[in-house]
């Protein structure tokens, strides 16, 4: 079983993005496609719900958005959603319906799908987390390698090319990062597995599992 694949990860009617997936394999193929796309689907948005806010920014009515927030072009954040205090959008980003992005978290190039919650001093970059996935305080994407070569994603003896320099986190439906967890470039968490707090992930953790730490990886029950 390939828990890379964007049809294991993500149930894709949890996002108002899912023709951004329809075409693609696996989930990293859209980061390169994020930005057009905002734009393209934005301009569709019916005003009745959507406020239009700067050149490309959309806005559900019913979000709840913080007046220190920063938002950057292109945008749109989804019904329901709630930007707290001090948030930071630098752009190319997708907040879905009921999401939650909290104090100080910082969001760049990414697909949060509905009722996602990054909610305390998260940074999420070049990423894709599926439907109710959530970071815990302190945990954050690492989307750039040291030596800023690209990016490979390695599940047991198999190695992915990916041919993007810039690529974070996959997290699949009701996933759960601990607490000051650092998502390596080329991460990929499998739908319902739980995280540790303080851990380091690097490669791919199956669907189902409790990852304590690389040594110390358990089923669900």
């Amino acid at each position: 079983m390939n828990t890379t694949k964007i049809a294991m990860l993500f149930d894709l009617d949890k996002t108002i993005a899912k023709e951004l997936f329809e075409e693609s394999l696996y989930p990293w193929e859209v980061l390169p496609s994020i930005k057009e796309f905002i734009i393209k689907l934005g301009n569709t948005l019916p005003e009745e719900k959507y406020e239009k806010r700067g050149e490309n920014i959309w806005i559900a009515k019913s979000a709840k958005v913080f007046p220190s927030v920063y938002i950057g072009e292109p945008c749109i954040i989804d019904e329901n959603a709630e930007i707290r205090h001090c948030a930071f959008i630098r752009g190319s980003v997708i907040v879905g319906k009921n999401a939650v992005v909290g104090n100080s978290t910082e969001l760049k190039n990414a697909v949060l799908f509905d009722n996602v919650h990054v909610p305390h001093f998260n940074y999420v970059g070049d990423s894709i987390l599926g439907y109710k996935a959530h970071m815990g305080a302190g945990a954050i994407t690492s989307n750039v390698k040291g030596d800023k070569s690209l990016i490979k994603i390695r599940d047991g003896e198999e190695v992915i090319e990916t041919c993007i320099k810039s690529v974070g986190a996959m997290l699949g439906d009701n996933v759960e990062i601990g607490c000051n967890t650092v998502l390596c470039p080329g991460t990929v968490v499998g739908k319902n597995s739980r995280v540790y707090p303080g851990c380091v992930i690097r490669g791919v953790v199956k669907e189902n599992k409790i990852y304590k730490n690389e040594n110390n990886i358990i089923d669900i029950i």
